[in-house]
């Protein structure tokens, strides 16, 4: 709900620029890296993972009340936004160890592509509910935040009641609780330190979402009250393919289906650059970037979990996501700044072309020994 109408609530409503709005946005997508990872480590070596995911998962509730209470207030809002984006570092990776506990290797892929279409079915509803809302609370963008408070700490509850912790599974040193040490020995592994440089180039390779969104409804003139409905097409996109592009890397290999994500949100990112406009364009885009999402998103924690050992592996797909955000939060401050300098298909052409070169380098990267965590 707040993902819909934030970009819109910044930018039309408290006139944000294109450089601003690109600060605020690459914050709120790669802020608290070093939460991620202490989170990681926590869950790790206390061994609970629910609780350390449900910390995260009620941060974030409390975060919409931030926002309301912010108002106007540029830096209330990033102090809401990134309180939000903590709560998403801290439940993270212990929620994304909890899947690859629950499931045998060879179905990493589809497991996670599974979670990630009802992660998309919240994304498909939530514009929808904040359409409502809008219309219903005469545009009022704090009855969206007050709504989606209350969504969330359902959530919670439901996370609480009915969510079961995994314990590592017996081992030879699985009694004792790993060091800090151990932890950063991680990236002695050459198979972590090229996952690790994968996910800076898929963060480099990413536009976020609003910025899409705002390209989307100044190329075709969309209304704002149908704001909300371009996330819906996204989540619709995500929701449908999810599952089976995570079944196919299961089968086929999980990078080649990595790399087509990247060719996907390249194509997206020209295709705003071109001279296609009206609902083809808007269509052709959102289909793109739910693919994108669908291809790269669960994919690369498939990729990630088999190569990470279990009693680290909340801290390694924490580092893994962290340096996913830390190049995400560059990506989206240079395209805002360079939306505002040189203009939009510049931006985007750029855009598209980084997301190529990034395609490329993954594509070394992963394919040294075959590629890394294939089933």
């Amino acid at each position: 709900m707040v993902t819909a109408v934030l970009p819109l609530y910044l930018v039309a409503g408290l006139h944000l620029g294109p450089a601003a709005y690109g600060l605020l946005d690459g914050l709120y997508g790669g802020a608290t890296v070093l939460l991620r990872l202490a989170g990681g480590y926590l869950a790790d070596r206390t061994r609970r993972r629910k609780a350390t995911a449900g910390l995260g998962y009620g941060l974030s509730a409390a975060a919409r009340l931030g926002l309301l209470a912010a108002g106007a207030s540029t830096a209330g809002l990033a102090l809401a936004v990134t309180a939000d984006r903590a709560g998403k570092g801290l439940r993270t990776a212990p929620r994304d160890a909890l899947i690859g506990l629950s499931v045998p290797p060879a179905v990493l892929g589809r497991a996670f592509g599974v979670h990630r279409a009802m992660d998309a079915v919240g994304a498909f509803t939530g514009p929808l509910v904040a359409l409502a809302v809008l219309a219903a609370a005469d545009q009022a963008f704090d009855a969206v935040f007050l709504t989606s408070f209350c969504v969330a700490c359902f959530g919670v509850l439901l996370l609480a009641l009915f969510v079961r912790d995994h314990r590592d599974r017996p081992g030879p040193r699985s009694t004792a609780a790993p060091r800090a040490r151990e932890a950063a020995a991680l990236l002695g592994r050459p198979a972590v330190r090229r996952l690790l440089g994968a996910a800076c180039l898929l963060g480099l390779a990413t536009v976020g979402d609003g910025f899409v969104y705002l390209l989307l409804q100044r190329r075709t003139a969309l209304a704002t009250g149908w704001f909300p409905l371009l996330a819906v097409g996204t989540a619709l996109a995500y929701l449908l393919l999810a599952a089976p592009l995570g079944a196919l890397a299961d089968r086929i290999g999980r990078t080649p289906v990595l790399l087509a994500g990247y060719l996907a949100v390249a194509a997206g990112y020209l295709l705003l650059a071109g001279p296609l406009g009206g609902p083809p364009l808007v269509l052709a885009v959102l289909l793109l970037h739910g693919l994108f999402y669908a291809a790269t998103d669960g994919v690369l924690m498939a990729l990630a979990t088999p190569v990470l050992p279990e009693r680290l592996r909340t801290t390694g797909l924490a580092l893994v996501q962290s340096g996913q955000a830390l190049a995400y939060l560059a990506s989206s401050a240079l395209f805002g700044l360079a939306w505002q300098t040189w203009g939009v298909p510049a931006a985007a052409t750029g855009a598209a072309v980084t997301a190529v070169l990034a395609a490329a380098a993954t594509a070394v990267l992963l394919g040294r020994r075959g590629g890394q965590g294939e089933a």
